[in-house]
């Protein structure tokens, strides 16, 4: 499955940062380095680098968590004859999302030469959003506790990024959460338009 392919992947290339600072800072997410010396290499490497352990491990079991049924639901979608290819089109979602997630920060920081970012939750926020949009009422445990549908999660979710995004001082970057979060759950719409459809009839309208 690629989803386990990215986890092992990204684990592998985050313990390598994590021993050697200069491979961390030469592929992290600098959007001054970016604008200033045209490194756009860094909108998709920075994805694989992490600030620790904890860091690491919560964005790689999210994405194992949901990456594995979007990607079934990628394959369904295969079969019904809706779109090419269900592993083209999950390898496409979250390297795609670390770029579209990286865009709102790359405006606001690109004249900053002291801001860097590192790590995967654009795109696994990407992730995420698809599995709610395929699935809204599955249930999701906030905190990994209260159990709430994902619908309710998503916009709790969209309201708290934005909110951080405006407000926090924190080293979160709320902002690739949210505008991934977006593009996930839009993502599956730009695939096939119709499964609009299929979204509204499990929200039971």
């Amino acid at each position: 499955m690629i989803t386990i392919i990215i986890v092992i992947t990204t684990v592998l290339i985050s313990f390598l940062a994590f021993q050697n600072p200069a491979f961390m800072s030469r592929y992290d997410f600098s959007p001054y380095r970016i604008f200033k010396r045209r490194e756009y290499y860094r909108f998709i490497t920075h994805a694989f680098l992490h600030a620790d352990w904890i860091h690491l491990f919560i964005n790689m079991l999210v994405l194992f968590s949901f990456g594995v049924y979007v990607e079934r639901e990628f394959q369904l979608l295969q079969n019904e004859g809706r779109i090419h290819s269900g592993m083209m089109s999950f390898i496409l979602l979250y390297f795609s999302s670390m770029i579209i997630s990286g865009i709102s920060t790359f405006i606001s920081k690109r004249n900053n030469p002291y801001y860097i970012a590192v790590g995967a939750s654009g795109a696994v926020s990407a992730v995420l959003f698809t599995s709610i949009f395929f699935s809204p009422l599955e249930k999701i445990l906030l905190y990994g506790i209260i159990p709430m549908p994902g619908i309710v999660f998503g916009v709790l979710y969209l309201a708290y990024s934005s909110y951080m995004g405006k407000k926090s001082k924190d080293n979160v970057n709320h902002s690739a959460h949210l505008w991934g979060a977006l593009y996930g759950l839009l993502y599956p719409l730009l695939l096939d338009p119709s499964l609009l459809s299929r979204f509204i009839n499990q929200l039971g309208f």
